[in-house]
């Protein structure tokens, strides 16, 4: 078994950022890869990965995290273990450091879903609580989306990663799809991992993150990953996917402008782009 792990910056038109897009998922790449180049695990690489796009203001997620209609920042996060099937996920927080670090504090737990206050005093007792995202500098009206992993380790176990600022003007206390399993993310060992970015109310709605791994093992990931966004039609959606099977297939999609993704694999080093909507992978 050979490791492997794609992520991807947001599904959405990419201009001037384009350059900055394409070098965040990079760098967010090599931090999980490095990772998994060591024996570690899927759940650590993802986490990893994501920690580096929160920290980078070019995506909204993290310190720069879209601001709702009253002028604040609230964020999701969500991580999935595909060999034990745990999910920790947190909404609308505000006063942490890295939203996914929450979750995944929260991944072992009983609970597999806490939101605001509830979520932030979770927070607070793991001593991963900060200061509001909104004073934090990068913080803005990014019209980007999802930021998200996937990644498969040597020992065939397959994790994934997502953190979201939401919509820019967004009704204060809107959840999207990204903290929710079977919608914006979905890991299982036996089927695959798959991490969506796009509006998120359709994305639910279509449960696609649990539709796409089901369809992996026919399809493969690269045919999956084209479904799965051919199927955003039905709910006049717009937005990309990720995918990784369980032997190392990767596969990406979106019917967005654009999709900055990166990914890497054993004896593959990292390759990083945007790109114009057509079905890829490896």
């Amino acid at each position: 078994m050979t490791w492997a792990i794609v992520a991807h910056g947001g599904a959405s038109r990419l201009e001037e950022d384009r350059d900055a897009f394409e070098s965040g998922v990079r760098a967010a790449v090599e931090a999980g890869a490095a990772v998994l180049q060591e024996g570690g695990s899927a759940v650590d690489a993802a986490v990893a990965a994501v920690r580096v796009l929160e920290t980078d203001p070019t995506f909204n997620a993290g310190i720069g995290a879209a601001r709702n209609a009253d002028g604040r920042v609230q964020c999701d996060a969500a991580v999935m273990d595909g060999s034990t099937l745990d999910i920790g996920a947190v909404a609308a927080v505000e006063s942490v450091r890295h939203p996914v670090d929450v979750a995944l504090e929260l991944l072992r737990e009983e609970p597999i879903l806490l939101v605001a206050e509830g979520a932030e005093r979770f927070a607070r007792e793991r001593g991963l609580d900060g200061p509001p995202l909104g004073q934090v500098a990068g913080a803005g009206d990014h019209e980007h989306d999802t930021v998200g992993c996937v990644a498969l380790d040597a020992d065939g176990r397959i994790a994934t990663a997502v953190s979201t600022g939401g919509l820019s003007g967004m009704r204060p206390g809107r959840v999207g799809d990204s903290p929710l399993p079977g919608a914006g993310y979905a890991a299982d060992d036996e089927l695959g991992g798959a991490v969506l970015s796009g509006l998120g109310e359709g994305i639910a709605r279509l449960t696609s993150a649990a539709w796409a791994i089901h369809q992996l093992p026919g399809a493969g990931a690269v045919t999956a990953a084209g479904n799965t966004i051919a199927r955003l039609d039905r709910v006049q959606g717009e937005g990309g996917v990720i995918l990784i099977d369980p032997h190392g297939g990767i596969g990406w999609a979106h019917n967005s402008p654009d999709f900055s993704v990166a990914w890497a694999a054993d004896g593959h080093p990292v390759t990083s782009f945007t790109r114009s909507p057509e079905p890829g992978g490896r």
